[in-house]
């Protein structure tokens, strides 16, 4: 039952990146923690398959979408004309 390997993992963080693209592409915050949710679980897929590199690259996507969320989280400072 190889379909089992990965507990649904795989698809489960498909699933998310897929979701979070759509709504960053809508501008919509809450695609970066989607996002964030799906790179957790692309590491578990990473820790199954024993993939250091995927481990490590979505270790660092995580910390880039972090960034992202803490960026549009400030508020903008609107330039006077």
């Amino acid at each position: 039952m190889d379909y089992l390997q990965f507990y649904g993992i795989d698809w489960l963080a498909m699933v998310l990146t897929f979701l979070a693209i759509w709504q960053i592409g809508n501008k919509n915050k809450i695609g970066f923690v989607l996002m964030m949710f799906g790179n957790t679980s692309w590491v578990a897929v990473g820790y199954l398959t024993g993939s250091v590199a995927m481990i490590i690259a979505n270790v660092i996507f995580f910390s880039m979408n972090l960034r992202a969320i803490i960026k549009w989280s400030k508020p903008q400072l609107v330039a006077s004309e």
